[in-house]
């Protein structure tokens, strides 16, 4: 389930003009960070970008497909992580638009969650 070496690379060449990007393994996928802060994940060499509030009428599109979750005691626990559509990876322009706004929500959450501390 874990993002192959090659769609790593491949992920972080797409993603530099954001900034630093590292993928490493977490939890039997793939974390997608930039400069230390992860907004996306790769399950199975599908890349799913961070979503809150604050970007989730923006990513409607990728509402289509099932959110990246798990199960957990019979329960289906999502992650908030949602699909990036395929067409994305033929426009650069627009895959570091949409991946911009899954950065900008794993700011928000963070933020959140160091104020709960």
């Amino acid at each position: 389930m874990v993002a192959s070496p090659s769609f790593a690379d491949y992920l972080r060449e797409l993603l530099a003009p954001l900034g630093l990007i590292s993928v490493r393994r977490m939890f039997g996928k793939s974390g997608v960070f930039c400069d230390g802060v992860m907004f996306g994940m790769v399950a199975d060499n599908m890349l799913y970008f961070r979503v809150d509030d604050g970007n989730r009428d923006a990513f409607a599109e990728a509402a289509a497909e099932p959110p990246l979750s798990y199960w957990k005691k019979g329960e289906l626990i999502d992650l908030a992580f949602w699909r990036a559509p395929d067409h994305l990876f033929d426009d650069e322009t627009a895959l570091l638009a949409w991946a911009r706004l899954a950065l900008a929500a794993a700011y928000r959450v963070s933020a959140r969650r160091k104020r709960k501390v």
